[in-house]
């Protein structure tokens, strides 16, 4: 049913219905197209009779979609490549665009989306996660790759359209149940069979005039996520460039080293070169645990003919719980060998330090995220069918997503433990996963629990809502006055509102607290290194870390707040009494209000073998922002280890900024059909996408942890402009057969209004409401003076700390278990802060691309393949020849993408194989790029369907276990690389 986009969606809708209910002829005998070949003909009818780039997938029965996940069924579609999160499909890519560039619609209505992203910030994301709908009820999925005056704007990659079912668009009563068990492989330990169970029933009474639809799914999952992860101080110039004094770089004479240390280095990066030094590196285990509920309730009725009222409720709940154990090694950029690949970019083949005298530590972590999604949406449409050929559509929906913490700690936390006894830590970076060794020092074991002390902490609390109230009221009238064939027009209003919460809680102990004898020994459980990353290149190194112990994370929290307070009174931000869980300081909240008139004409002509359509049509969007931000408020600053610095906090207060902007959205779209079957396009449109609610967001946050040379600060933007496209689309198809056809596509798109960001130094001196107390800089006063006059220029950190702590105690606050803070006084320099603020800079942008795609029936086998190969490129990309101080704009997800399906349907048997492969893509940059390598998987299904409706089936998700991989500039540069590994499930389904 409708929306704002009824008659475009609805006109491929009605393509979609007469599909299903077509007949082949052969010797006389009627045979029902259904099952995949169905399916196919659906979409492929969807696509032929659409108006401008459209491709689509659809049920291949009532409950019955071809993947367990959207996203999985969105890869298949040319030019269509996904995100996964834990081996399953998230967010979708479309040309090159991201998840926050692709509007998703369902039933042609605006949805709210909600996430808590990492955890470790307030969320902000536009994009919507297709892990929190259940494939049984939809019935088909439409990509609109261009632009229409009917459709919504807010993606320039696409509008996504979910579309449900409708019990009046299928007469009668009928239904389906479906129960399966799924195996995870990548679960560490036993591997537990989780169920699935999903149900839809339809049912028409009063001649059809009265239709009730019921749909239901509960899912649950359980799996593992096990991956190496680094990070990387790169970007720097080699050896000769002015860039050896920087703190990490790499020393270029071992003689005469700036530190005073002897480092060996095998192959030196040239002046020339760029190089990344690694900061830390880790082995994480995470066990994860997901429930996922679906449901839907839709009440139609005729009233009198041609007029019809459709009430609806969707309801969907994604709870997920991740824990996490971590073992890892942090870098201090002391005495290190290192050994480098060839330039201009080089990256390490290994990186190792030797502590010496002075043994470093090996940290362990526990981490829990325990988070639930709820959406809900309440819809009412009223269709008439007046006279004089006009229907009349009016739409109106409330819709809500809500993301919180399901658990007493937040969100997110992370609990820190550690041995100090390392004498030597590597990386060897030569293999798939690398390889983290260490050696202890003497009379050390650091995987011994009985040595190990509690650490640092932190507890975060994040939440997010976001409320769509939208109405919309469109017409369609069938003019017949020869060359115009129909008008469409309407309005829509829609008012987006956004509450996005954060605050933490945290204890920067790293240096240790308590001793530890305060630690049980058997808290603590083993966890096989090995085992959970068996298969990897690298896991058989013999230098590797074999084994670790985890520990009970609910259990060392109560230890630790019993001990040492780290929740009820941590040393930064404030929990709620008697809990962990953080007050939520940062609270941003945007209001979106859009009213967009629309008109589109359709002009017919006869052109070729066939008629020819043109579509012209114009969409207006007015919006306005009005943000409002309640921002934590720094009072002080004090020094707590050898280079971290702490701001202190009061409470709150909130900020406002309003922003607005309005756009022209044209389109036109041209269809020919030169000789029959062959169909030729040519389309033009804009479109816009809007910033996310982070860039929008109206105050102004001081990142709580600063070093010496100063800290980092941002602010939002609510008059920032959308992203804007002009899109250009020229294809041809062949539709040679009932389900097959031949398309190629050109696709150009021209970007403007990029969001980029500027940076400014500032300092807080308390003239600026609300930041009225000045922020001083410990690190640069007289007390530090003294400190180095009397130590020596380059005294240590932590021996200047000593000093001041000794001789001005009056100025130092005793923080609890052994560990003190230097306050920042009036006598010191403001600290320096580097204030990031987002901008629409003036770099445009231009994508480009081609879509191939072949769907093919051989004959009457049963058998079919469905191929396509989408090329994109840009012209903005990413020089990893510079170093990170340069400015640098690049448009990120381009990549080439490719399907392979090889299907057979026919005697009620149904199998299908399929290939999907990525090539690699820039996926970010802030002064340094990342990427994600390339990546393939295969998926199969197979089902028999038995007389009765009776269908029994069996699928696998990645049957070859293929592991996934990121890097930095260089190829060594891993920051990430996790196990992949096979996903299978088995069940029984029951249509009537």
């Amino acid at each position: 049913m409708g929306a704002t986009a009824t008659a475009a969606m609805a006109q491929d809708a009605t393509a979609n219905e007469e599909a299903a209910e077509e007949v082949l002829q052969d010797d006389g005998n009627v045979i029902v197209v259904s099952g995949i070949r169905a399916s196919l003909r659906e979409s492929m009818n969807i696509k032929r009779e659409g108006q401008g780039v459209v491709d689509a997938i659809s049920s291949e029965d009532i409950g019955k979609f071809p993947d367990t996940n959207l996203a999985e069924s969105l890869q298949r579609i040319t030019g269509v490549s996904i995100e996964r999160t834990n081996g399953e499909g998230t967010n979708v890519t479309v040309r090159g665009f991201g998840a926050d560039y692709n509007l998703v619609t369902l039933n042609g209505r605006q949805m709210p989306t909600s996430t808590l992203g990492d955890g470790a910030s307030a969320p902000s994301s536009r994009s919507f996660d297709f892990g929190n709908l259940a494939s049984e009820a939809v019935a088909a999925v439409e990509v609109y790759k261009t632009g229409r005056a009917t459709i919504p704007s807010g993606g320039i990659g696409s509008t996504i359209n979910i579309r449900t079912p409708r019990p009046l668009d299928d007469p009668g009563f009928k239904g389906s149940i479906g129960i399966k068990g799924v195996y995870d492989d990548s679960q560490n330990g036993d591997v537990d069979i989780t169920p699935e169970v999903s149900g839809i029933l339809s049912s028409t009474f009063m001649d059809d005039r009265i239709g009730i639809a019921l749909t239901g799914s509960y899912q649950k999952r359980n799996s593992s996520f096990n991956q190496f992860f680094s990070e990387f101080r790169d970007g720097y110039l080699g050896c000769g460039s002015g860039f050896e004094n920087e703190w990490g770089a790499i020393p270029c004479d071992p003689n005469n080293d700036w530190r005073g240390n002897y480092n060996l280095q095998e192959n030196r990066p040239g002046a020339d070169d760029v190089y990344a030094v690694p900061q830390n590196g880790s082995y994480n285990i995470t066990d994860v645990s997901r429930e996922r509920i679906n449901g839907q309730a839709v009440l139609q009725y005729e009233v009198v003919d041609g007029l019809t009222a459709t009430v609806d409720y969707t309801f969907s709940q994604n709870t997920v719980e991740a824990r996490q154990s971590s073992v890892g090694i942090w870098f201090n950029h002391v005495t290190t060998a290192s050994s480098y690949t060839d330039g201009p970019v080089t990256s390490p083949n290994f990186y190792s330090e030797n502590f010496g005298g002075a043994p470093s530590d090996l940290s362990y972590s526990g981490s829990l995220t325990a988070n639930r999604s709820i959406n809900k949406s309440l819809g009412f449409n009223l269709e008439w069918e007046a006279p004089g050929d006009l229907t009349w559509v009016f739409d109106y929906h409330n819709s809500s997503a809500e993301s919180k913490p399901t658990n007493q700690y937040g969100s997110s936390m992370s609990v820190g433990t550690a041995v100090y006894g390392l004498q030597e830590q590597k990386i060897d970076y030569t293999t798939y996963l690398p390889v983290i060794s260490y050696v202890n020092a003497p009379g050390f074991d650091s995987n011994d629990p009985a040595q190990r002390f509690a650490t640092g902490n932190s507890f975060r609390n994040a939440y997010f809502r976001d409320d769509i109230e939208q109405a919309q009221l469109s017409g369609h009238w069938e003019a017949d006055l020869g060359f115009l064939e129909s008008l469409d027009f309407g309005v829509a209003y829609t008012e987006n509102k956004v509450k996005s919460a954060y605050g933490f809680i945290q204890n920067d102990t790293w240096g240790g607290v308590g001793t530890a004898a305060d630690i049980p020994d058997d808290i603590f459980y083993p966890i096989s290194i090995t085992e959970a990353f068996r298969g990897m290149e690298g896991v058989d190194n013999p230098d590797i870390i074999q084994s670790f112990y985890g520990f009970d994370l609910e259990r060392m929290v109560t230890l630790l707040e019993d001990q040492f307070g780290i929740c009820s009174n941590p040393a930064t931000g404030t929990s709620i009494s008697g809990t962990c869980l953080a007050v939520q300081d940062t609270d941003r909240r945007i209001t979106e209000k859009t009213l967009a008139p629309y008109m589109e004409a359709t002009f017919g002509f006869d052109l070729g073998a066939g008629e020819a359509s043109l579509i012209t049509g114009l969409r207006y969007e007015t919006t306005t922002v009005d943000s409002s931000a309640l921002v934590p408020i720094p009072t002080g600053t004090q020094w707590v280890a050898a280079n971290e610095f702490n701001l202190t906090y009061a409470p709150g207060a909130f900020a406002r900024q309003k922003g607005d902007y309005d756009f022209w959205l044209p389109n036109i779209d041209l269809k020919v059909e030169p000789v029959n079957d062959v169909i030729v396009r040519a389309s033009y449109s804009h479109t816009i996408a809007r910033p996310t609610y982070a860039q929008l967001q109206g105050g102004r946050t001081f990142d709580a942890l600063f070093r010496v040379g100063g800290g980092t600060a941002n602010q939002g933007n609510p008059g920032l402009l959308p992203y804007k496209s002009e899109n250009f689309d020229v294809s041809a198809e062949w539709y040679y057969g009932p389900e097959s056809y031949l398309s190629v596509g050109y696709f150009r798109k021209n970007v403007k209004n990029f969001i980029g960001s500027v940076t400014s130094t500032v300092v807080v001196d308390g003239n600026e409401t609300p930041f009225t107390n000045p922020l001083y800089d410990p690190y640069n006063g007289p007390r530090a003076d003294a400190a180095r006059a009397a130590l020596g220029q380059d005294a240590p950190l932590d021996d200047i700390r000593a000093y001041i702590i000794a001789n001005y105690p009056d100025t130092v606050v005793d923080l609890g278990n052994g560990q003190f803070g230097i306050v920042g006084l009036p006598e010191d320099a403001l600290v320096p802060f580097q204030l990031t603020t987002p901008i629409n800079n003036d770099q445009t942008g231009t994508i480009q691309g081609w879509e191939f795609a072949l769907q093919h029936n051989f004959w009457d086998t049963g058998f079919g393949v469905i191929l396509n190969y989408t090329i994109v490129n840009g012209d903005a990309t990413y020089d990893n020849t510079l170093p990170y101080t340069a400015t640098q704009f690049a448009l990120v997800g381009l990549s080439d993408s490719a399907n392979a399906v090889l299907f057979y349907d026919k005697g009620g048997l149904q199998a299908r194989a399929a290939w999907n492969w990525r090539d690699e893509y820039l996926a970010g940059y802030g002064n340094n790029p990342f990427y994600r390598d390339e990546y393939w998987q295969i998926d199969a299904s197979i089902s028999y369907e038995f007389d009765m409706g009776l269908t029994v089936f069996a699928e696998g998700i990645n049957l070859t276990g293929e592991n996934l991989k990121g890097h930095r500039r260089g190829d060594n540069t891993t920051f990430f690389s996790y196990r992949g590994a096979p996903r299978y499930a088995a069940g029984v389904r029951f249509s009537f």
